[in-house]
């Protein structure tokens, strides 16, 4: 690779450094080791041919969930915890016009910080990464298949056993006054939204609350209770569900789920509404009508 070869593929990078600083956060739970994961990424990239491949963020993010993987199943082995892992999230890096949104690199992260690290530390590696790929950065199961080397089936278990985990649901799915509390979260949520009631909204929702489109991302609660405004008319016909082992609801046409709304709560109220509408996605979710 010549000089100029390296230094374009340097500034593509740095221009994703901040949103794989924040996903080797999430699976490490340590400041300083997430900054280490992030330069052994750029010594392998530096070594990679990377002019054939088209997605080179979503490239990149796996290749962070490698190292990541290696350096959790290495600090098992040795039984050591991260030094800072307590330490608050370092304040997001200015980031340059040609950077990833930050807000895309955030997501359920930054609506619970401290409090996810501790519960992940009681994960396996493979369940982790699983988890903060898929459900905190979007990476799909067969990319993530493809880091923990296992089937996308598979992929899906792990992450769903993260899930109930973090979500402190050590009872089947479907039991629980938890999970009984929850659905009754996303009923309030789904009535307040059928009668335009912002209050009724506002209660419901945590006041950082990140909602995930296709499209886009919005949040705050103000901002999502304004928005919930356009779903009303759906949610007079939404039902209740467990929408790959989480509350939520889905929307039916022509007896197919057309769309379907994942909740993430802390706290009883909803932290992040996963919004998922392309044909696709929709076919893959495991949905089970509650």
């Amino acid at each position: 690779m010549s000089a100029d070869d390296t230094d374009f593929l340097a500034q593509r990078f740095e221009a994703h450094r901040g949103h794989l600083r924040a996903v080797a956060h999430r699976m490490l739970g340590s400041t300083a080791e997430a900054e280490d994961a992030v330069q052994e990424a750029w010594f392998r990239v530096s070594r990679s041919d990377t002019t054939r491949i088209d997605n080179l963020g979503g490239w990149l993010t796996t290749v962070v969930g490698r190292v990541c993987l290696d350096m959790l199943r290495s600090r098992k082995s040795r039984a050591e915890e991260p030094l800072d892992a307590a330490a608050p999230e370092p304040p997001a890096p200015t980031v340059s016009a040609t950077a990833p949104d930050p807000e895309q690199d955030a997501l359920l992260a930054d609506s619970v910080g401290v409090a996810l690290l501790v519960v992940l530390d009681a994960l396996t590696p493979a369940e982790r990464l699983a988890f903060v790929l898929h459900d905190l950065f979007g990476v799909s199961y067969d990319e993530v298949a493809d880091v923990v080397d296992r089937t996308p089936a598979a992929a899906r278990q792990l992450a769903s056993r993260a899930r109930r985990r973090v979500q402190g649901a050590d009872v089947p799915e479907t039991g629980g006054a938890g999970q009984r509390r929850r659905r009754e979260v996303v009923d309030a949520f789904l009535a307040a939204a059928r009668e335009g009631d912002f209050e009724g909204l506002l209660d419901v929702l945590d006041p950082d609350v990140v909602v995930r489109t296709e499209v886009g991302v919005t949040t705050g609660a103000a901002a999502v209770a304004r928005g919930a405004a356009t779903f009303g008319p759906l949610s007079g016909v939404a039902r209740s569900a467990l929408v790959d082992g989480v509350p939520g609801c889905v929307v039916f046409a022509e007896g197919r789920v057309e769309r379907a709304l994942r909740f993430a709560f802390v706290r009883d109220r909803i932290a992040v509404i996963d919004i998922v509408t392309e044909p696709g996605r929709v076919a893959r979710l495991d949905v089970r009508e509650i």
